[in-house]
């Protein structure tokens, strides 16, 4: 079939218009004028086509040929997708640059994403004559010592497996052929393609009920997110949400890491891709990028290709997981994903929505979270795979009302709101603990009962209480000063600053604070809240002078507990508390 051939009439920035394109179809890939320049087709009316175009237009005249592929936006598949680093569209940044001999992106460039020329190490599971179905692991290849690929039957092919071939293969030679369910012959390679914004199939959809343990306290005591859950964290300019963001990248327990860079300036993500080759693995020690994809779209990039990236990565996130591995995705921002969404949008003439996003801003958003997950993966051996995602919002002026903020908190149930009240006093992670909360507390009581403590969750609830409790005594402090307060009321103040001080901040650049494992926190937390427990004995008489408490030498030692490691360790300090407390009687 000949390919559907227009010419442009109108250029618009990113957005171009083309005629003569009848019998072409919406997300179709396109090649616009004589450089090639990747397009996708967005509005089609009549023999008009409306394009985004993933790279720049400038110098696009009108009268210049537009070729549609007949493909839609899709991202290939296979191994050699870990330890890269992609931009919006798929296209390797390092090959980019060998190719066109210049730090900089050349336009029309056409690298495939996956090598053609590596080979692989095959090693068949099935066998012939084995009945699949889609999903079915055909065969594994060892693509990083952390990560073995998993070659699998693509989803809509069930039937009889004809022919194997182990050994060395590249992405495009046929390892395996299938006698079709369907009547027809399928030759199956390692590289497969899915287009970007249709959801990976799932035989069935699971509770999330593990937690998602990033290393960071505040997150995994008070503020959890579960393994195939979502969360965001919005905040205003230099909050920390790229660091925290970063810090959840290097530190958590996912075993593949997707981390998309949407239209953040240049020189964090510069940061990212320079340091993270460098580190280890706290859980293997083996580098950090053996794990982790890296999809690097800045401010400075073409506009449309930031919509493009959110959903390349999900979309490659999607395949980890039906792997049967736990995958963790980051965005940093969704609110510059939005705001190219605005701006296409604004070009296409469309109806604004409140603030100028468009009215579809809402279903846009619930759409991309809503591919995060906890589920039992197509197949017959019934593996378990999860997907959490952590998209940062930056809301101008850290107004946490306006729309892309609210779209995002009616989807997620966890919500990491980073103050910039906290990053001023230099307390990081920044994340306002009366405002900030996790609905997945219920789902994940258990595994904290069974693998850290079975008074994990009434620590946690205790220690809340007394934050909130503290933010009210603040107030009639400032009214009327400290003396006006009870012995109780003193003795929340003090726990409470001890909670926010030795527990809440972290330093995610030291390389001893920036990862705690959950049974740390609870040995911390559990020793600070000690000091509650005892201190409610001792300070019911009339005659008690409180700052005899206030001046025990083992209030430093618990400000130290962060030094410690071994769970006896934390038991001697806690009993030490109780009886130097209980001797002030």
């Amino acid at each position: 079939m000949s390919k559907i051939q227009g010419k442009v009439i109108k250029v618009a920035g990113p957005l171009v218009v083309a005629d003569g394109m009848a019998g072409a179809k919406v997300f179709e890939v396109v090649r616009v004028s004589h450089m090639g320049l990747v397009g996708e087709i967005i509005e089609l009316d009549g023999d008009k086509a409306s394009i985004q175009v993933y790279e720049d237009t400038s110098g696009v005249a009108p009268g210049e040929p537009v070729v549609a592929t007949g493909d839609t936006m899709s991202v290939e598949l296979a191994p050699g997708l870990l330890e890269s680093i992609y931009d919006g569209i798929q296209r390797p940044l390092t090959e980019i640059e060998k190719e066109s001999k210049s730090a900089f992106i050349a336009r029309g460039i056409d690298v495939p994403g996956i090598s053609r020329t590596k080979k692989w190490d095959f090693k068949p599971v099935a066998k012939e004559g084995d009945k699949l179905e889609g999903g079915d692991i055909l065969g594994e290849v060892e693509e990083t010592v952390l990560i073995t690929h998993k070659v699998m039957v693509p989803p809509q092919i069930s039937g009889t497996l004809k022919s194997i071939k182990k050994g060395e293969h590249t992405v495009e030679e046929v390892v395996a052929v299938i006698d079709g369910d369907d009547g027809k012959t399928h030759e199956i390679k390692m590289l497969q393609r899915w287009s970007i914004r249709i959801p990976r199939p799932v035989a069935e959809s699971q509770v999330p009920n593990r937690p998602l343990i990033t290393g960071t306290r505040s997150i995994d005591t008070f503020f959890s997110v579960a393994k195939g859950g979502a969360a965001c964290i919005p905040g205003p300019f230099g909050a920390g949400k790229t660091v925290t963001q970063q810090s959840l990248a290097k530190y958590c327990d996912a075993e593949v890491i997707v981390y998309i860079g949407c239209g953040e300036r240049g020189n964090e993500m510069t940061e990212v891709l320079t340091e993270f080759p460098h580190l280890k693995d706290p859980n293997t020690g083996e580098p950090l990028m053996k794990r982790t994809i890296m999809i690097a779209n800045t401010s400075n990039m073409p506009v449309a290709a930031r919509e493009a990236s959110i959903y390349t990565g999900i979309t490659i996130a999607e395949y980890y997981r039906d792997m049967g591995y736990n995958v963790a995705l980051m965005a940093d921002s969704t609110s510059r994903w939005a705001e190219a969404m605005r701006e296409i949008s604004g070009r296409l003439e469309e109806m604004p929505g409140e603030e100028g996003y468009p009215a579809y801003l809402g279903s846009r958003i619930a759409g991309f979270y809503e591919r995060a997950g906890s589920v039992t993966c197509k197949g017959q051996d019934q593996r378990a795979g999860s997907l959490t995602v952590v998209g940062a919002v930056s809301p101008p002026g850290g107004d946490l009302s306006e729309p892309v903020t609210q779209n995002t908190l009616r989807v997620n149930k966890a919500f990491w709101g980073l103050d910039a009240g906290l990053a001023y006093k230099r307390h990081f992670p920044s994340i306002n603990w009366l405002n900030s909360y996790s609905l997945y507390t219920e789902n994940i009581s258990d595994f904290w009962a069974k693998e850290v403590a079975e008074d994990f969750a009434e620590n946690r609830s205790q220690a809340m209480t007394l934050l909130q409790e503290e933010s009210k005594l603040e107030e009639i402090v400032k009214l009327v000063g400290m003396e006006a307060l009870s012995n109780r009321e003193r003795l929340v103040l003090l726990v409470a600053k001890s909670v926010r001080e030795d527990f809440l901040f972290q330093n995610a650049f030291d390389a001893e604070d920036a990862y705690t494992p959950l049974k740390k926190q609870y040995g911390i937390l559990k020793s600070i809240l000690a000091i509650y427990k005892a201190g409610l004995k001792v300070i019911s008489g009339e005659d008690f002078e409180f700052k005899n408490l206030q001046a025990l030498p083992v209030l430093q030692e618990v400000a130290k507990a962060k030094d410690l490691k071994e769970s006896a360790e934390f038991e001697a300090l806690a009993q030490k508390v109780e009886s130097e407390i209980s001797n002030l009687k």
